[in-house]
């Protein structure tokens, strides 16, 4: 039978078998991981994927998933109209 894709990150489609091989890499810190893969940089901004990732880390590492670092989730970004920044 066939193996599965896996997708961890559906907005940049980045798969489990990616992001093992980033981590065995030594891309083994959550900043350094999403960086190098792509990860959660989406429109998502991580919402539907940063938990797998984490778990794949963990897993990965040998820790617990509290045991894990979680990076800081940024506001989503607002458009601004040209006209509010042209003044009269």
């Amino acid at each position: 039978m066939a193996k599965k894709k896996r997708v961890v990150c559906l907005c940049e489609d980045i798969c489990e078998e990616e992001i093992r091989a980033a981590i065995k890499r030594g891309f083994d810190d959550i900043e350094t991981l999403k960086r190098y893969t792509g990860a959660t940089t989406g429109p998502c901004q991580g919402k539907f994927c940063l938990l797998h990732l984490l778990r794949i880390l963990a897993s990965e590492k040998g820790l617990k998933m509290d045991e894990m670092n979680i990076t800081t989730a940024r506001p989503p970004n607002r458009p601004v109209l040209l006209g509010a920044l042209a003044g009269e």
